[in-house]
C-alpha cells in the first residue's frame, strides 16, 4: 500500500516517456482531465482517443477496444479519481483479461479536476490490491522512472492484461488541451483504424 514516504513521479514526464517507448500502432484511451492533457502533450496522434466528460469510462472503453482489436496494444491512461468512479469495470476486465490491454492509473491521491480533495487512494484504498482482487494478476506499482521502459515492454509484448498504478506528484503542469470536438476525435480515431466515419 502506498505511504506518504513513497517517491512520486512527474506526471507529464512519465506519460511522455511511456508513450515514447510504445509502438506506433498502440491505441491510447485517455481519461478526462489531466491524463488527456498529458497524452496530448506527448504528441497528438489519430490513435489517441481523448475522453471529455466521461467520468469512469477509460477502462471499459479500453477493454472494448482491446477485445475488438487484438492485433493492437491498447492502453488506458487515467487518473485515480476518474478510475475510482468506474472501479466496477475492473470486474469485467478481470473476467476477460485480453492479453493486449494495459491500464495505467496516474495516482496523486487527489481529485485533481474538482479542487484537489483527497481521493480514496490517499485514505487507504490500495488500487493494486483491488485490481488483484478482480483477477488481474500482472499488477505493478511504479515509483521509479527507471521502470517506465519495463512497463512499455509489457505493453508492446501483449502477453497479458497489465495494471499499473503510477504514483505521481500533485504538481499541475500547464494544460495542453486536445481538440474538444468529440465527433472529430471519434472520426479521426475511426479513420486511423480503417473504419468509416459518419
Amino acid at each position: 500500500m502506498p505511504t506518504t514516504a513513497d517517491v512520486r513521479l512527474d506526471r507529464r514526464r512519465f506519460v511522455a516517456d511511456l508513450i515514447g517507448h510504445l509502438p506506433e500502432d498502440t491505441l491510447i484511451v485517455s481519461g478526462l482531465g489531466s491524463p488527456s492533457y498529458d497524452v496530448f502533450a506527448a504528441g497528438d496522434r489519430p490513435t489517441n482517443f481523448y475522453l471529455w466528460g466521461a467520468m469512469g469510462a477509460a477502462a471499459p472503453i479500453a477493454l472494448g477496444l482491446a477485445l475488438a482489436r487484438p492485433e493492437h496494444p491498447v492502453v488506458a491512461v487515467t487518473g485515480d479519481g476518474e478510475h475510482l468512479m468506474g472501479i466496477g469495470a475492473l470486474a469485467t476486465v478481470g473476467a476477460q483479461l485480453p492479453p493486449n490491454l494495459t491500464l495505467v492509473v496516474l495516482d496523486n491521491a487527489h481529485f485533481g479536476e474538482t479542487g484537489m480533495q483527497p481521493s480514496h487512494t490517499g485514505l487507504g484504498t490500495d488500487l493494486v490490491a483491488v485490481a488483484r482482487g478482480f483477477g488481474i494478476r500482472d499488477t505493478v506499482r511504479i515509483t521509479d522512472p527507471a521502470r517506465t521502459e519495463e512497463l512499455a515492454a509489457r505493453i508492446t509484448a501483449r502477453a497479458g492484461t497489465t495494471y499499473a498504478q503510477v504514483l505521481i506528484a500533485t504538481d499541475e503542469p500547464p494544460r495542453a488541451l486536445p481538440p474538444r470536438d468529440g465527433v472529430a476525435n471519434k472520426n479521426a480515431f475511426r479513420a486511423a483504424l480503417g473504419l468509416s466515419t459518419f
